[in-house]
């Protein structure tokens, strides 16, 4: 089963190559299921790396709720609308949970169903009505194991007809035996002869010696020759009518394999049937789906990289399994029902304790890859300068840049001039936006990391409407905007709503139009979050 590795959304370089990272692990270690995922858009730093180090996105995924691929649903056979009956029933026969079976087209497309109980309700009503509609000559042929006596010339294309069983004693055959009449006989010449006679509609003879006699037979009756009794015969001589006839058509409910469970669970109990069939994104049959399937479905497994809060997590966790936990930023509200392997350091990156687990099992990252983790160290402890650096961060840049057989000053210049400051404001400010739940506060923190600060201020009236609309939509208490500068080595700050907070907890001192310069800020995680968690106690 496909274990999901993903970062937080709207995820930075860290997040998505942590993914990448931690996915190649696996694979080393043998575990071949793992996929690298990701939550939102990639920023512009994101994009130019993955390209300069030649590695696609990560599949962008919005959820981890079970559906309907993520349960053992039936793969029942499918049969084609012209089949009889007869096979379908044997079908459901051989397997005792089979109570319905898709009739499909000739691309695979739903033409309708056929269900056990369609079946058994019309095999009781020929006992009380014995007419055969119209049944295809090679249905009949299959359903009764039989084969035609007639000359080949003698053109049947089907059967249609009152049947009568010719025991001794019965009905006056004399009498109801006609044109429109099916005769089930067995070594009784006299009455094959009179069927013959009458241009009976077909004969059948059961378990009978008289073939030989009436083979080569040039006649307008369908004479059949076929190893069952009358009994069985006149049983599966109805069931030779094609699953089309029986089918149901219209106002059919049928579930897509993208379909969420709790959707499907809320359908099925609006309605009464016992299966119901699955189609693909083609509208093809894949399976079919029954109540009981619905108990115990096996959850997503995902592994959470580069953040432990269900705030930034992908939507329907609680729905997930998740199998670990690999990250750097403070312990939040991510809670399991089971013990799971949590890797929590505190240092700059992700990929900095995921290089280290590389060493730890004797393994070294590509040069591609290594390149890729490097820039990504970089990014996320703005190139050593933020306070969540670690003497661990810088070591494992080096070693990894040296695998990849590059200068970090070089790649730190190549990180920092990839974002582009000629996006849209809401695009710019939603590449790296985070949400805080402080205790009662609700706090939005974006951040562009950037070696030209000047040309993203010029446009600070534009962000900062785009910063109140933000507030007002999502009813945030603060919404603020750090610019962070890497050869300044600090962070000129857009800040709305509890401005107030701001001013304190940073002990911000001259402040112009909700906005200041502050030196020396350039983490998020290190320095703002916890300024404002301190004031608010």
């Amino acid at each position: 089963m496909m274990t999901y590795v993903c970062g937080h959304r709207n995820p930075d370089t860290d997040s998505i190559v942590a993914a990448i990272a931690y996915a190649s692990l696996q694979h080393m270690l043998g575990e071949n299921d793992y996929i690298p995922v990701r939550l939102g858009h990639l920023n512009d730093e994101t994009k130019f790396l993955l390209n300069r180090f030649g590695f696609e996105p990560p599949v962008k995924i919005t959820s981890v709720r079970t559906q309907v691929r993520d349960v053992e649903y039936d793969t029942p056979p499918r049969v084609a609308p012209g089949v009889p009956v007869s096979y379908a029933w044997n079908l459901m026969m051989e397997d005792p949970h089979l109570t319905m079976l898709p009739i499909t087209n000739e691309d695979d497309s739903l033409y309708g169903l056929i269900a056990s109980g369609a079946i058994a309700q019309v095999d009781m009503q020929t006992i009380q009505t014995p007419v055969l509609q119209e049944a295809p000559i090679l249905n009949v042929l299959s359903a009764l194991e039989g084969h035609v006596m007639n000359r080949a010339d003698d053109f049947f294309d089907s059967i249609s007809g009152e049947v009568i069983i010719a025991l001794p004693g019965g009905v006056n055959l004399e009498k109801a035996i006609g044109e429109n009449s099916i005769i089930l006989c067995g070594n009784q010449p006299e009455i094959v002869d009179l069927a013959l006679e009458r241009k009976a509609r077909c004969v059948i003879l059961c378990q009978s010696d008289l073939g030989e006699k009436y083979r080569g037979i040039n006649s307008e009756t369908c004479v059949i020759s076929t190893p069952l009794d009358a009994w069985r015969a006149a049983r599966w001589l109805y069931l030779a009518t094609p699953v089309s006839r029986l089918a149901r058509k219209d106002d059919l409910i049928t579930f897509h394999l993208e379909d969420y469970i709790d959707d499907v669970k809320e359908a099925m109990l609006k309605n009464r049937y016992r299966s119901y069939p699955i189609l693909d994104r083609q509208e093809k049959v894949a399976g079919t789906i029954s109540r009981y399937h619905l108990l115990q479905p096996r959850r997503k497994r995902i592994v959470l990289v580069d953040h432990n809060e269900a705030g930034q997590s992908v939507a329907g966790l609680d729905q997930a399994e998740i199998v670990a936990v690999i990250d750097h930023h403070r312990l939040a509200d991510i809670q399991t029902g089971y013990p799971v392997y949590v890797r929590n350091e505190p240092v700059g990156s992700t990929n900095t304790i995921i290089a280290t687990m590389f060493q730890e099992n004797g393994l070294m990252p590509g040069e591609k890859l290594a390149g890729l983790m490097a820039a990504a160290i970089i990014s996320d402890t703005v190139m050593f300068k933020s306070p969540t650096t670690t003497a661990r961060d810088r070591r494992m840049a080096e070693r990894l840049a040296k695998i990849a057989g590059l200068n970090l000053e070089e790649l730190g210049q190549e990180v920092f001039s990839a974002n582009s400051s000629d996006k849209s404001a809401a695009a710019l400010i939603g590449a790296d936006l985070k949400e805080f739940n402080l205790g009662d506060h609700y706090v939005i923190i974006s951040q562009i990391t950037t070696m030209d600060a000047g040309t993203l201020l010029s446009r600070r009236e534009e962000l900062l409407a785009e910063m109140d609309r933000i507030r007002k939509e999502r009813k945030a208490d603060i919404v603020a905007l750090m610019i962070t500068d890497v050869l300044r080595e600090g962070t000129e700050l857009l800040f709305l709503g509890d401005t107030e907070s701001v001013r304190q907890a940073l002990e911000l001192q001259d402040v112009r139009d909700h906005h200041a310069f502050i030196p020396g800020l350039v983490s998020r995680k290190k320095q703002m979050v916890p300024a404002l968690t301190v004031l608010w106690g």
